[in-house]
This record gives C-alpha cells, sequence and structure tokens, in this order.
C-alpha cells in the first residue's frame, strides 16, 4: 500500500508540522506526499487518541475526518469491559477497527463486517500489523447478519448521517436500521451492544428498543462521546451507568424525592457540579442517595454540602461568597475581582449578558454559579476550584 521511500519519509517527518511539509513539498518522486502526510498527521492524532497503535510502526491511518470521528482507546477500552469474554464475537460495522481491536480482544472467534471495501483493505493490513487474528468480510449488515454464528456479542455502531450527509439522531434514522434488524440480532446474539449518538434521548431509546438492560454514558474530560446500550432477552431491572474518565456513577434503583438545601449558607459550604455524563443521564435525584448533598432547587443541576466529597462525580468548589443580584450587593461582593469563570443555571440571564452586567473578564480562579433558589431568589456563588 505504501513503498519504502514513503515509509522513510514518514520516519524522518513523524514530529514535523503537516502544513509546512505540504508546502516543503520533496524532491524524491518516489514518495507519496499526500498519502505520507496523511500518515503523519494520523499518527499525530493516535498518540494522543490511540496511543497504543501510535506505538506500533506501519500502522495505516485514514484521513483527518475518520480520525477524529472513530473511537478512542480510552472509550474503546470501556466498552471491551462490556462485551466481556466468550467464544464468539461479532462487529456488524466494523469502520476503522478500534472499537473491534479492543472489544473482541476476549474472544475465540471474532468476525468484522464492514461494507466499505478500502476500510476492510486498512483494517486487514493493521490487525496483521497489531497481530490481531479475525474474519473480514466486506459486506453490507443486513445481508450478512442472517448468515452469522450464534455469537456471544454482536456490537453495532450504526452510521448517522444521511444520503446527504446531514446528521441523523433517531435509531431509526441510522444506517443499519437497529429497529428492523432488532428481532433477528436478539435471535443471533446472546448479548447485543449498540453505540449511539449522545445527543440521543436514552429513555426514548430505552422505549423504542424493549430488551435494553444497561444504559451507559460515557464521557471524556467531561465531554460526552457515547450513548452504550446493552440488549439481553433475560429480564432483569434497567441499570444507568454514568462514567467520566475514572468516575463511575451507577443508578440501580429509584431514588426519592430531593429535599432542598436549607439557607442562609456559611462561606464554608462546598459547591458540586454534576460531570457531563450525570447531566446528560439527568439523574439528578439519584446523587443526594450516595452522597451527602442536597441541590439548590429542582432545577438548578448544582448541589451543596457541608463537607468537601473527594470523590463526588464531577468538579467541586469551595464557596467564598454568596450574592443576591442588587447591584450594590454585588460591587461590595466582587470587590476585588476583575475576571471569572461564569455558568448560570436557570437562571434569567445568559453567560453573556451576566459577565456584561458584572464588568468581568473571562478566566482567573474565580468561579461564579449564577442560579434560582428554592424559593424564586436569584444568587451568584462566588468559587474557588478544588483540585
Amino acid at each position: 500500500m505504501i513503498n519504502e521511500q514513503t515509509w522513510d519519509f514518514i520516519r524522518q517527518h513523524a514530529a514535523d508540522d503537516v502544513r509546512k511539509l505540504a508546502l516543503q513539498g520533496t524532491k524524491d518522486a518516489a514518495v507519496d506526499l499526500s498519502m505520507a502526510l496523511q500518515q503523519i498527521a494520523g499518527r499525530q492524532t493516535a498518540l494522543k487518541k490511540l496511543p497504543s497503535w501510535a506505538a506500533v510502526e506501519r500502522v495505516l491511518y485514514p484521513p483527518h475526518l475518520n480520525m477524529e470521528q472513530c473511537s478512542s482507546e480510552q472509550t474503546a477500552r470501556y466498552k471491551a469491559r462490556l462485551a466481556g469474554s466468550g467464544d464468539t464475537y461479532v462487529d456488524l460495522t466494523g469502520g476503522l477497527g478500534v472499537d473491534f481491536y479492543w472489544m473482541s480482544q476476549g474472544f475465540k472467534q471474532r468476525y468484522y463486517v464492514e461494507r466499505n471495501a478500502e476500510l476492510c483493505e486498512l483494517v486487514e493490513h493493521n490487525f496483521r500489523t497489531l497481530g490481531h487474528s479475525c474474519s473480514v468480510c466486506c459486506c453490507d449488515t443486513a445481508t450478512y447478519l442472517p448468515t452469522v454464528p450464534h455469537a456471544d456479542v454482536v456490537f453495532l455502531d450504526p452510521a448517522r448521517r444521511n444520503e446527504h450527509g446531514g446528521r441523523t439522531y433517531d435509531i431509526k434514522d441510522c444506517t443499519p436500521n437497529i429497529l428492523e434488524l432488532l428481532p433477528l440480532l436478539m435471535e443471533k446474539a446472546d448479548k447485543v451492544i449498540l453505540k449511539l449518538s449522545p445527543m440521543l434521548d436514552w429513555r426514548k431509546a430505552v422505549d423504542d428498543l424493549q430488551y435494553v438492560r444497561e444504559v451507559h454514558i460515557v464521557s471524556v474530560d467531561n465531554e460526552c462521546k457515547e450513548l452504550l446500550l446493552v440488549l439481553e432477552q433475560a429480564e432483569r431491572p434497567l441499570r444507568l451507568v454514568c462514567v467520566n474518565n475514572n468516575q463511575i456513577f451507577e443508578v440501580s434503583s429509584h431514588p426519592s424525592p430531593l429535599t432542598p438545601h436549607p439557607s442562609p449558607l456559611t462561606s464554608e459550604q462546598f459547591l458540586y457540579e454534576p460531570n457531563a455524563s450525570i447531566m446528560k443521564a439527568g439523574c439528578f435525584d439519584a446523587l443526594p442517595q450516595q452522597y451527602p448533598v442536597c441541590q439548590v432547587s429542582a432545577n438548578s443541576h448544582l448541589f451543596l454540602s457541608s463537607v468537601e466529597i473527594e470523590d463526588f462525580p464531577g468538579r467541586r468548589f469551595q464557596i467564598c461568597a454568596i450574592s443576591s443580584t442588587n447591584k450594590q450587593t454585588l460591587k461590595e461582593t466582587l470587590a476585588g475581582v476583575s475576571r471569572a469563570n461564569i455558568s448560570v443555571r436557570n437562571f434569567p440571564l445568559s453567560v453573556e449578558q451576566l459577565r456584561k452586567k458584572l464588568r468581568l473578564k473571562d478566566g482567573g480562579d474565580t468561579y461564579i454559579f449564577a442560579t434560582t433558589e428554592a424559593d424564586g431568589a436569584h444568587s451568584l456563588y462566588i468559587c474557588r476550584k478544588i483540585g
């Protein structure tokens, strides 16, 4: 796929700026410059996203957009834990093979299915290079599914773009159509794992797919990346798991109603902001059952406590002051503060509007959370970040 002269060029310029290399070009006519630049850029992305692959020479990388869209090693390893181990693993939407590579590790028989012939060729090369044996089939999912041997796990990551290139979020609009394939999928596999857009309403997905037993919302560095559904025939209570890096928050029961935190508060109080996965899940009522916290109000999604909770699944702040929106009070409370990181939660002003009102620049060590209390009063929590 790539000649030795091109590989030499790639090695020599592995850490160089791709844009500068494109302008400089090469005097060696045997070097495929376009492919070399693609590989250099791909590996530079992989150093952060797929470090295990980046450490292996001659792994091939697709164009930039595909690299940006593929799973990270971190999320793929998490999915591998969901897949577990067994005899047979089937990936019906193989793509670049990142998820397949990690998720299929614990299985004896591994089947990679992908309708794009170029991707199949690239994946076959990479798996040989990585020493990962499997069966590669260039085929359409719906065509291949009836021929699939019974599997311990079947994985699908349906395409979320329509024929015009626009994004789709509803399950029925993805390719392949999981709703149409569902009866056969459940017949062919003990467990089906679906990777869907984090923009999708997970509650609707559970309603649409009657076999969902687990919902995993996965974030990396507080950015929601994936919605994973685990489908099985056996009836059991729904398990909701919110993941952000090493933070894992699980909901497996029906939480009791919240009791708003009493006021007034003292300066020794702590404020907590749930991570992106919990925000996406909307399981705010479950937090007070596992941590000594209470919500500021029902729609604030901010939590307060009189103690510091080091393992809280989100960001932690110490409250330095609490202010009303009274002009004079704000002036006194914010004396000496010239810049701040501002967030609004259930508040009548936007961040931009509030920043203009407070005459504060962005950034610095001060964090301001503007929200509405349970009694309807508007408050600003002036904080410093912990950890």
